[in-house]
């Protein structure tokens, strides 16, 4: 299995979709966060090489400042990428981005998007629609 997991190539990464804040599914952080994030369903993809990707959404609870970033999630190694933020109406790539691990602290909200909704243990969910099916009624699943 490990030579398995060292042959894994990342596909084609396409480019930032458009998103709408009008549809955002609220991701579930500790009250303690002065953010609050939602991902658009409308942008979530499940590539062949496994990497979900989406476009999430921050934005102070006080009103104001909203970011976007475009980001992908290996489930298989509990990694995350970021390809792009929104910003001043436009999208800006990211300079040569990494696969970092989904627990560093500035990953947060992408841990708790992985485990409320694309991932289902080290694995993706069977698909986009069942993603948004688990984030818009969450079930308690063993896993």
């Amino acid at each position: 299995m490990t030579a398995q997991a060292d042959e894994w190539k990342e596909g084609e990464v396409p480019p930032p979709p458009a998103f709408d804040e009008r549809r955002l599914l609220p991701i579930e952080m500790p009250p303690y966060l002065s953010l609050k994030y939602g991902v658009d369903p409308g942008t979530i993809t499940l590539g062949s090489d496994g990497t979900v990707r989406y476009v999430i959404v921050a934005s102070n609870k006080a009103g104001g400042a909203t970011n976007a970033f475009y980001e992908g999630v290996r489930c298989a190694t509990e990694e995350v990428k970021q390809y792009a933020r929104f910003n001043q109406g436009a999208w800006h790539h990211v300079t040569n981005p990494e696969w970092k691990r989904i627990d560093e602290r500035n990953s947060r909200y992408a841990k708790e998007l992985s485990a409320q909704g694309l991932c289902r243990g080290h694995a993706p969910r069977a698909s986009v629609g069942e993603m948004v099916q688990q984030m818009k009624n969450p079930l308690r699943e063993l896993q």
